[in-house]
């Protein structure tokens, strides 16, 4: 099915998407798509570096005519979000994404896409291997590990670009133009318990949430989709009193609203567990329905686990995860329909005597992050977690005067008679931390229509990927020239 791919328009980009995606490309394993990435610039002969941290660039001059404008920074990052349904056997060490055609949509079977930012990668090979496309100077950039830490944004050095204009091809709705977007910080919560033998007269049952939409923690997280982690936590805290945690496993990657969740638990009091637990599934079934449609929460009778977790640590995790915020914290007061402070409790693990919890803060604005991230420490700590912070990386402050916006704006409303939605995001480009390094970069962000990134429902818009690779050519026939 992917040599079907191959054949969409425009074929220079879903030809180099589909043979990206034949390449494993997990965070902080991105080996294989690095030495992908470096064969791709040596065979077209263009001069390719990779940095100590695993970035990649490639420079191609300019084109006759185009030697006098300004020199470009294309950029994409490698790596992808690698989920799957809990249903599909995959596996993303060894194999390529399995894609397919639906209607307008280019989707994969059951695991994430790689659209993210797949596209944009593929948008900028097919700039560097083609010979009949106007453009500047390009210093392509490709860094790693955007998904999980922008280790690659944070570990390139200083005086590599000399590039004035950077191109970055992450934004996920093509009538927008990103000129902004949050900050965000990683929070790590662990505690220890002594497990406790199970009764082995007991009943154990498994309890099940799945189905949910998922998503872009940054960009969906104002939606109002169901975390499966804070949606277990409600169940098991109504059947408190009357059973035993042996173990929880929920969510997965930090910058993922979580989809499933999976709790074992051990009781004495089967008949009530379960009239407990359908009552309390009926109700937040009721809650979610309309916009939750394929969520199911199950009940299924287990064999007993060997141990369980002590009712005075299950007290205090189940208060914990209750009292944690998850979703929109503050909306911006300075811009329209702009979440400005969010959190997402991406993971609950309980096993072995070990409660690990992992969240993902973000803010536009550094003092409200932090805000945030001390209302949610305080919350750990009184329960006698440990809390560790990591991770951080900052926001991109929009600046309304900048000379590529104008060129941007100006080349929409020539090639679509519209305006374009320029705004900052929720989510978290590497554009901020590329401006610490590289403050006289003039930025802007923008893409084709992505829908249910770092979800296995993840799709690319074709007739948008037509519309996108208009506005790539055109603005690189636009680029200023050199002052």
């Amino acid at each position: 099915m992917n040599a079907e791919i191959k054949n969409l328009e425009p074929k220079e980009v879903w030809k180099n998407f589909a043979d990206l995606n034949a390449v494993p490309r997990a965070s902080k394993k991105e080996e294989r798509v690095i030495q992908f990435m470096v064969d791709f610039g040596q065979s077209l002969q263009l001069e390719t570096f990779v940095d100590k941290v695993g970035n990649v660039l490639i420079k191609k001059p300019a084109t006759p005519g185009m030697e006098h404008r300004k020199t470009i920074v294309m950029q994409s990052h490698l790596d992808m979000v690698h989920q799957k349904n809990n249903d599909t056997v995959f596996d993303f060490e060894m194999q390529g994404i399995d894609m397919f055609i639906d209607g307008d949509w280019v989707k994969a079977n059951g695991t994430t896409l790689g659209a993210d930012n797949g596209l944009g990668v593929a948008t900028i090979m097919a700039i560097l291997a083609s010979k009949d496309i106007e453009h500047p100077a390009i210093e392509a950039l490709f860094t790693i590990d955007e998904e999980t830490g922008m280790t690659g944004a944070m570990g390139l050095e200083g005086g590599l670009l000399k590039g004035e204009i950077l191109l970055n091809l992450d934004t996920e709705d093509d009538d927008e133009i990103g000129v902004g977007c949050a900050g965000g910080i990683d929070i790590t919560a662990t505690k220890s318990y002594t497990p406790q033998q199970a009764e082995k007269s007991a009943s154990a049952y498994k309890i099940s949430v799945k189905g949910l939409q998922g998503g872009h923690s940054g960009m969906d997280i104002h939606k109002g989709f169901g975390n499966a982690n804070k949606l277990m936590n409600r169940i098991l805290f109504a059947l408190n009193q009357w059973i035993a945690i042996s173990e929880i496993d929920g969510g997965g990657l930090r910058n993922a609203i979580p989809r499933e969740s999976n709790a074992l638990i051990v009781t004495t009091q089967a008949e009530v567990v379960e009239e407990k637990f359908y009552g309390i599934a009926k109700e937040i079934l009721d809650e979610y329905q309309p916009i939750e449609t394929g969520l199911e929460i199950e009940l299924e009778e287990c064999p007993v686990p060997q141990t369980c977790a002590p009712q005075t640590d299950q007290n205090i995790l189940l208060n914990v995860i209750y009292t944690i915020h998850n979703g929109v914290f503050r909306m911006s007061p300075d811009i329209a329909d702009l979440v400005e402070t969010s959190n997402n409790v991406a993971r609950v693990v309980v096993k072995d005597g070990t409660i690990k919890i992992l969240c993902l803060t973000r803010s536009s604005v550094a003092s409200g992050k932090q805000d945030l991230v001390n209302t949610i420490t305080s919350g750990f700590e009184l329960g006698g977690f440990h809390v560790e912070l990591s991770g951080e990386y900052p926001g991109w402050k929009p600046n309304p005067n900048s000379p590529i916006l104008k060129v941007l704006k100006n080349v929409y409303v020539d090639l679509f008679e519209e305006q374009p939605n320029v705004l900052a995001c929720h989510a978290g480009l590497e554009c901020g931390i590329l401006g610490q390094n590289y403050p006289e970069l003039d930025m802007i962000s923008f893409g084709p229509t992505i829908k249910g990134a770092h979800s296995p429902d993840e799709r690319a818009s074709i007739s948008s990927t037509q519309k996108y690779w208009r506005f790539v050519l055109e603005i690189l026939k636009n680029i200023p020239v050199k002052d």
